[in-house]
């Protein structure tokens, strides 16, 4: 049986742009905040996140975004182009 890897419809993704010395930190509070999303890093190397999330967290999620704006210059940016396999080990982004 083949398994899409496609983030089902159900779940909206919010692309981050961090510091790249503030990955692990802003992947560490969105983990303590248990089911309002799942990161992803896609690009270590540009330090971009993608945040999984839920419909019913969206609204909490943007709230902890907002508050790690100033705390780690952590924003949201639009989808990147070619980002389409959110699930996979460590998406490669296209080059820039």
């Amino acid at each position: 049986m083949v398994r899409s890897r496609v983030v089902p419809v159900d779940v909206e993704p919010l692309f981050l742009q961090v510091p790249r010395e503030e990955i692990a930190y802003v992947k560490c509070v969105f983990e303590s905040y248990e089911d309002v999303a799942v990161t992803r890093t896609l690009d270590r190397h540009a330090a971009l996140l993608v945040l999984l999330v839920a419909p019913d967290f969206l609204a909490q999620a943007r709230t902890i975004v907002r508050a790690l704006a100033d705390e780690a210059r952590c924003r949201e940016v639009e989808r990147p182009p070619g980002c389409d396999d959110l699930l996979g080990d460590e998406p490669e982004m296209p080059s820039r």
